[in-house]
């Protein structure tokens, strides 16, 4: 990483597990060591403990003077806050430590866990996208998510809204993992509250980032490293050209992991990327069954169907009423019952607001009751 104090790559052997948890945590809490210095510092001094006493040399003879690591008393703050949390703290190496994960050049030295801590070594399968995502894709992920669910693997994805939060929704009963890019203890965003602590009680929740961290626009691209590197494959159901699923795709590809897309529309700007991605070489998806001729199956193991829940918008103002709608159109057209569906609202209350959408020229209604975005 460009803030690290070394530029040197890891090495390549995991590093001993040596000294305590609190060391570690240090370690990597420290000013400027990223996950290259940490590894590097591990394996030139044996221990996270004597890295830490050469820490404050090795700063001054790159140009930082009165460098301080990381206190013993700030690591042991985290470590309580951990515990009150529930969390377990997983290190680089360790029987409970990811195994898919392993193999990165840039794996997190550390990693809090919520939840479930087997499920950080199930057969998995990422599924990402945009978060402004159409009614169409929405139910891409969610059907995805459940029968992939069903066939053994476990969902791992962001937490983000859109897709992600369909996915999760959907391969909840099954396994699902969620990488947040703030800290364990974190809702990001604040409407997945439920749904974070439904993931805390019956999956799990990753984080490298320290406890009580807000999550800032730089945290989500090292997130999504750890999304896809969990995986066997990733499959982006919809994504603007320029998106953060194209930087997991792209992480994907650079961890030799299978990279799969949704194909959309090609007026539907939320499929450009996914086009994109198709033309360039990824696999082309269009049920489950692409995704596990793909990648085969692992062992199939009993679980219930997921329960589909889409947030009501019956107390919206017409402003947010619109844009929601909006929001789950595309140039697809889209049955006027599965948008009543998506919405969660009786009929009579979405009449008058796709009779004034249409008279604005945003929509367009088609016959059989489809209905397609104009703009």
């Amino acid at each position: 990483m460009a803030s690290d104090l070394l530029s040197t790559p890891p090495p390549l052997a995991p590093p001993r597990l040596q000294g305590d948890v609190s060391a570690w945590l240090r370690l990597i809490r420290s000013h400027r060591v990223g996950v290259s210095t940490f590894f590097r510092l591990l394996d030139e001094h044996g221990s996270a403990e004597a890295a830490l006493e050469a820490l404050p040399g090795i700063a001054s003879a790159a140009g930082v003077a009165r460098y301080t690591p990381c206190s013993p008393e700030a690591a042991e703050r985290e470590l309580e806050q951990g515990a009150q949390l529930g969390a377990k703290l997983l290190l680089h190496g360790a029987p409970d430590y990811p195994q898919a994960l392993m193999d990165l050049d840039d794996a997190p030295p550390l990693l809090w866990a919520l939840g479930d801590i087997s499920l950080a070594n199930r057969v998995c399968i990422a599924v990402v996208g945009a978060r402004n995502a159409s009614s169409l894709g929405t139910r891409m992920a969610q059907g995805l998510a459940n029968d992939l669910g069903n066939a053994g693997y476990a969902i791992s994805s962001g937490l983000a809204r859109g897709i992600d939060t369909a996915a999760h929704i959907a391969a909840l009963p099954h396994g699902t993992i969620a990488v947040v890019a703030g800290g364990l203890d974190v809702v990001y965003p604040r409407e997945n509250a439920k749904l974070h602590d439904d993931i805390a009680k019956q999956g799990l929740i990753l984080s490298e980032r320290p406890l009580g961290l807000q999550p800032q626009a730089r945290d989500f691209p090292r997130r999504n490293r750890i999304i896809s590197g969990l995986a066997r494959g990733v499959v982006v159901v919809e994504a603007a050209a320029k998106s953060g699923s194209l930087i997991t795709a792209r992480n994907a590809l650079d961890q030799g992991r299978d990279v799969m897309a949704v194909p959309g529309h090609p007026l539907d700007a939320r499929a450009a990327g996914c086009n994109l991605l198709i033309r360039d070489g990824a696999t082309l998806v269009r049920s489950p069954q692409d995704v596990l001729a793909s990648l085969g199956q692992p062992q199939t193991h009993e679980a219930p169907k997921a329960a589909l829940r889409l947030t009501s918008t019956s107390a919206h103002p017409h402003g947010a009423a619109h844009a929601q709608i909006l929001g789950l159109l595309g140039p697809t057209p889209v049955a006027e019952d599965q948008l009543l569906r998506d919405l969660n609202i009786d009929a009579g209350a979405l009449s008058p607001q796709l009779t004034l959408l249409e008279l604005e020229g945003r929509i367009e209604r088609q016959p059989g009751g489809l209905l397609t975005r104009l703009n």
